[in-house]
């Protein structure tokens, strides 16, 4: 890398880390679900992109950086979920249940409402993984000649909402249990569902982490069996 892309690099790299600093700040300060890190730290970096424009292509270099770090992060998770191995497997089948229920229902629903609009194929199949990892979706649809990057805008914005509007919903539903807000957030929202409950408690990680996971198994087998009952 030449003296500008270095620079650039940096810069990106400290706007990116700012902004998610600002954002616990304001988290803590002025709880809402506007204030979730996701949320809050992709709008301060989109903010100040815009204005100097730097382009998707001059953020990639720091961002498959800290794409990278996530492998740790998540390996890192194992560590609360071994803490706490003897309570989640006391309540393991009515998880289970829980987790299947959850997946089998954000797979048919979606893809049942684009249905009703007539939508098309691309976005059913696109649609059906959104909610795990994208390496994982991107495997899914590929029997499928599914959009690599119709899915991926789709993961990141189930991941973002999920974020965001998961903790607040579940608390305004009464769903207090660790577990059970680990178990949703994990299921739902994947990668960035985990990340927020993991900021809610070291339970509520655990159980995301582990959901994440299984969520992402269970998806892997019966995605592929569902999509082709909904292409026209």
């Amino acid at each position: 890398m030449n003296s500008s892309e270095v620079f650039m690099f940096l810069f990106c790299c400290v706007i990116t880390i700012g902004a998610y600093g600002i954002s616990r700040i304001m988290m803590v300060r002025f709880p809402s679900p506007l204030t979730t890190p996701v949320f809050f730290s992709t709008v301060i970096v989109i903010l100040i992109m815009l204005p100097l424009q730097i382009t998707l292509e001059d953020y990639q270099l720091a961002s498959d950086v800290m794409t990278f770090l996530l492998g740790p992060a998540t390996v890192a998770l194992a560590v609360p979920l071994y803490k706490n191995r003897f309570i989640i497997k006391k309540y393991w089948r009515a998880a289970g249940l829980g987790l299947a229920v959850g997946a089998l229902s954000t797979i048919i629903s979606a893809v049942l409402i684009l249905k009703l609009f007539q939508v098309p194929n691309d976005f059913l199949v696109a649609m059906s993984a959104k909610s795990v990892t994208v390496p994982i979706a991107l495997e899914i649809i590929a029997p499928f000649n599914g959009n690599a990057p119709l899915t991926t805008a789709f993961i990141v914005f189930t991941g973002t909402m999920g974020g965001v509007l998961g903790p607040w919903m579940m608390t305004k539903l009464g769903i207090l249990n660790p577990i059970a807000r680990g178990l949703c957030l994990g299921t739902i929202a994947h990668g960035q569902g985990t990340a927020i409950a993991t900021m809610e408690g070291e339970m509520q990680g655990a159980v995301a982490g582990a959901a994440m996971g299984v969520t992402a198994i269970f998806t892997s087998f019966i995605a592929p069996i569902l999509i082709p009952l909904f292409l026209n």
